[in-house]
């Protein structure tokens, strides 16, 4: 019984996937706006009552979507934060793992990601889906990339100190507040730079993936790496203060 139990849910993963895969298709030729499970199971050769033994609705859908979309960038980003880790420990040459080193590698990671998968990038960080309202199943995946740089930035001002200005006494309530959301411990001088940080991060992959740099940006990678270096500023990666 055991092994038709296993034999359903192999077939159950493996439809599960070809649904998505079908769904990214419509996702780079139609947009997320017009994605229909109709059209879904028409070109897996499906009918449409089958499918919705899958996913119910088009939300459903959109949402497994979505968490894979943020799983993915999510692993880049920790993977990336891994191996400059790693190679620092195994005493590889120009390979320290300091807080801006880990920052810059991060960060060239989810740019290489959304550039080699512009539509689902778009898909979490573009125009949001009429009608669409994504469920709290989102928010742990959304967060992994912010906990990433989170933690770069806790170990930095453990190990070598934050270059940090005085928090304006008008931006504490909203900092103190920054910080009692995203991490336990978070001082609020380093939360607001942080949020602060991530959005300008995403702000710079999102105009080059829209092509807002065409004609503008050439040495795009070079533009990118010096951009994340000057935020990694901003959130005191380049030294100690005073």
């Amino acid at each position: 019984m055991s092994a038709i139990r296993g034999a359903r849910e192999r077939a159950r993963i493996e439809v599960t996937a070809a649904i998505k895969d079908e769904a990214r298709k419509q996702l780079a030729a139609e947009g997320a706006a017009k994605l229909s499970l109709r059209a879904v199971a028409r070109e897996l050769g499906m009918a449409s009552s089958a499918l919705y033994r899958y996913f119910p609705s088009r939300d459903d859908l959109l949402t497994a979507l979505i968490v894979d979309a943020y799983d993915a960038v999510g692993e880049a980003a920790e993977h990336a934060d891994r191996t400059a880790i790693d190679r620092a420990a195994a005493g590889k040459p120009g390979a320290p793992a300091t807080g801006l080193t880990r920052w810059v590698a991060v960060a060239c990671a989810v740019r290489d990601w959304a550039l080699a998968h512009p539509h689902e990038y778009a898909l979490i960080y573009g125009s949001p889906v009429p009608g669409y309202s994504a469920p709290q199943d989102t928010v742990g995946p959304a967060a992994r990339v912010g906990m990433v740089l989170i933690a770069i930035v806790e170990d930095a001002r453990r190990d070598e100190g934050l270059a940090l200005p005085p928090l304006p006494d008008e931006l504490r309530p909203e900092a103190e507040r920054l910080a009692a959301d995203l991490a336990p411990g978070l001082a609020p001088a380093v939360a607001a730079p942080l949020v602060a940080a991530w959005s300008q991060l995403f702000g710079l992959i999102s105009f080059e993936v829209f092509g807002q740099f065409n004609r503008v940006v050439e040495a795009r990678e070079v533009f990118f790496r010096q951009a994340v270096t000057e935020l990694a500023r901003t959130v005191g990666l380049l030294g100690r203060r005073g």
